[in-house]
């Protein structure tokens, strides 16, 4: 009886581990899908606001389906889920697509690979947290991993590849930012609830943006490339892997889910080689490997 309980509960964990694995590599092909929209000449605000219209109606119903099953939100909370809404998804989704206009999607995802730090340093500076040696040598290890890849790419692009990067990096600070202020209010909340909650914020955040700085008839006027691929990067994306993590999360943990997630930049790495014909080099290589040992440390000290 112990056997097969065992061995249920070991199937149990690969199934939510392959999960995990899924929504990774999914989520980390957005920045392909953006980069294969841009040969459309559509700009960043443009591609954003088909992304968000697209995913609206399926948060929007796991919004009213979790309104439905749980007590209405204080005030306190709804100011909350907003701000969270306007700089974890859409403050960052706006910076990550500006600089995936100037960047490749290898160094892009491992930017974005550095929340984690940018949390930890965050941590540290407010909170005054003392850094023990491991978690030196995470950051250590990450930023030099960065830096391996950054450098070469700055060989091709020049100015172009830093003003990239930093518009990335301020995606991922945002995205710090967002977990950092979420902790309390997810447990009062809800994964669910809340990440529904502030896609929806997000969304509506993107679609004004985008009536203040662009005529509604852009959205019409597009190629049908332009909207099958708006839908993939929707679904696929961004509705599918967000669902991924949060069943992989319930089935295996958050600390397993989140080392599963580190095969997202090797994934982008071949993808972009694959469907990009962005080259592979040996300084990427060992850069990602860097990037992906420092989260390592990172996570297992977590």
């Amino acid at each position: 009886m112990t056997s097969l309980s065992a061995a249920h509960a070991r199937r149990a964990y690969l199934l939510g581990l392959g999960i995990a694995v899924l929504g990774a590599i999914l989520f980390s092909t957005k920045a392909i899908v953006a980069k294969l929209i841009y040969r459309y000449n559509i700009d960043a605000v443009t591609l954003i606001t088909f992304r968000m219209l697209f995913s609206l109606p399926v948060f929007a119903a796991i919004g009213l389906w979790q309104m439905r099953r749980a007590p209405p939100l204080s005030v306190r909370d709804r100011w909350q889920v907003l701000g969270l809404g306007l700089v974890g998804y859409y403050l960052s989704s706006i910076l990550d697509f500006l600089g995936l206009q100037y960047i490749g999607v290898s160094l892009e995802r491992l930017i974005l690979f550095l929340t984690p730090t940018f949390v930890m340093l965050i941590t540290v500076t407010l909170f005054k947290r003392r850094i023990g040696g491991r978690e030196w040598l995470a950051l250590l290890t990450s930023y030099g991993g960065i830096a391996l890849v950054f450098i070469e790419d700055l060989q091709f692009g020049g100015a172009d590849i830093v003003l990239g990067a930093v518009l990335v990096l301020g995606a991922a600070l945002s995205y710090a930012i967002y977990l950092l202020m979420s902790g309390e209010l997810v447990r009062r909340v809800g994964t669910w609830r809340l990440v529904a909650y502030a896609m929806c914020v997000s969304s509506l955040a993107c679609v004004l943006n985008f009536v203040l700085l662009r005529p509604v008839s852009v959205l019409l006027a597009q190629p049908l490339p332009v909207y099958v691929l708006s839908l993939v990067n929707a679904f696929f994306c961004t509705v599918l892997p967000v669902s991924m993590t949060m069943v992989a999360v319930q089935k295996i943990g958050a600390a397993s889910t989140s080392q599963a997630s580190m095969v997202g930049p090797v994934s982008t790495l071949f993808l972009a080689a694959i469907v990009l014909q962005e080259p592979v080099t040996v300084l990427q290589i060992t850069g990602t490997a860097l990037v992906l040992a420092g989260i390592y440390l990172l996570s297992k000290k977590s």
